[in-house]
Formats: C-alpha cells, structure tokens, sequence
C-alpha cells in the first residue's frame, strides 16, 4: 500500500482553519482512507493555547459532527503531536484555531494509507 504526505503550515488565528482545505472551516474532504495526522507544536509558548478538531459524518447523507479535539497550552515538551490512525471519508475536516495567546504558525503533515 502507498503512503502520502500532504505537508503545509499556516499562522493559526482565531478563524476556525481546516487543515487539508487549506483555508476556513468547513472545507469538507470525501477522499477516503486511512489518515493520521502529525502537528509541529514547537512554536507555542506560554499563553499560547490551540485547539485541534476532527469532523466526520458517519455516511454520506449524515451530518457532519465533531468527533475528536486536542487542545494544547503553553510550550510543549513534546512539540510532534502524532494523532491515532482514523478511517475517514464520508465528508471530514481537520481544523486548527488559537484560543488564547498569540497566532503562530503550525506545521502539519497528514498521512493517507489507500
């Protein structure tokens, strides 16, 4: 099976920021797969606090909802975030937004096994 990586950054605000669509939440994606996401936290500090979300409709004429969030605060001792493996297609986002502190640019990386 073939892996993909999808790697890309941006400075992260207070506009919820889908990841994969490269711009404002929602920008649903319907590519199936196997996915898991990797997040470069190194540039949070103290203050900072960001919160990660993953939605997902459960089938293609569902809604979709939110099904897992990570948030973070201040500088991170373990700055690579390595999220578990999920099987994703129905219509799904993975979103970034800043609740506290400064913007700051993520880097991210999301691994598609098809």
């Amino acid at each position: 099976m073939a892996i993909t990586y999808t790697n890309n950054s941006h400075s992260i605000s207070t506009t919820e920021y889908s990841l994969p669509g490269d711009g404002s939440y929602p920008q649903l994606q319907t590519t199936d797969g196997v996915f898991q996401f990797v997040l470069d936290l190194s540039n949070l500090a103290a203050g900072d606090q960001f919160r990660f979300r993953l939605y997902e409709k459960y089938d293609s004429g569902g809604t979709t909802r939110l099904a897992e969030e990570w948030i973070f605060t201040g500088a991170q001792s373990k700055p690579l975030f390595i999220t578990p493996s999920f099987i994703l297609g129905e219509g799904w986002d993975f979103t970034a937004l800043r609740l506290a502190g400064s913007d700051r640019t993520i880097y991210w990386s999301i691994r598609k096994v098809a």
